[in-house]
């Protein structure tokens, strides 16, 4: 008996150590669902699949065999599915950019770290940690390598009675590198203004500072926001 609370313990304490250090990085960063969150996703994870495996030790060896249904790949894909809901809950939609998925994918792959530690497959617990970390960490500064586009919402108001013709709406964004995906107008009549609303990519990273620095400088512009498509 002493052996096997030894082991339920080593188990918990590789998945509550695994999810940690995988929640620390998420919370560097800034993210919604950090290191508490992430260190109890893999908890409960490995208590689960812990529950299983050790069956036989809580209930007896004098338990009919025909009246258990417990199968530990159900209780896996039992696990997962219900992480699925609390990692759509750290997505989120701000005008046209979605944030969080990031944040959802590392709780499904902490609750996956979780049942292998339940079960006692700590090998690959391990290199799952390690992968987990290095994606999050070595990735997102790689990334800056990739000559990547980057797609940013623009939103420009003028008055009803200085509206900047779009063709040289386009030439500004143009000048500064970004070419226009999409755009719509917005006309408020009783308000007394007249919005462009756009999609911009870009490969150049200085851009939108530029950009932004261009139309600050503009007498005849009202507002403008510009709201940047990142994770």
């Amino acid at each position: 008996m002493q052996q096997l609370h030894i082991d339920v313990a080593l188990h918990l304490a590789a998945a509550w150590a695994a999810g940690s250090l995988i929640g620390i990085e998420r919370t560097i960063h800034g993210r919604p669902a950090g290191f508490r969150t992430h260190a109890l996703v893999c908890l409960a994870a490995a208590l689960l699949m812990a529950l299983t495996h050790y069956r036989w030790d809580w209930l007896g060896s004098d338990v009919p065999l025909e009246t258990i249904r417990s199968d530990s790949t159900r209780v896996a894909q039992g696990i997962m599915t219900g992480v699925g809901f609390l990692g759509a809950g750290v997505i989120f939609k701000e005008g046209l950019t979605v944030r969080g998925l990031t944040t959802a994918a590392s709780i499904w792959i902490t609750a996956a770290i979780g049942i292998l530690c339940g079960v006692g497959f700590f090998y690959p617990a391990v290199l799952a940690t390690a992968a987990t970390l290095g994606t999050l960490t070595i990735f997102h500064r790689v990334e800056g390598w990739f000559p990547i586009h980057a797609f940013t919402q623009l939103v420009l108001r003028f008055k009803a009675t200085r509206i900047l013709p779009e063709q040289t709406v386009r030439d500004l964004i143009s000048k500064h590198g970004f070419t226009i995906v999409n755009i719509s107008y917005c006309l408020d009549r009783e308000a007394g203004y007249f919005e462009y609303q756009m999609m911009i990519s870009t490969a150049r990273k200085t851009a939108i500072e530029t950009l932004v620095n261009d139309l600050r400088e503009r007498s005849d512009l009202l507002e403008f926001r510009i709201s940047p498509s990142n994770d």
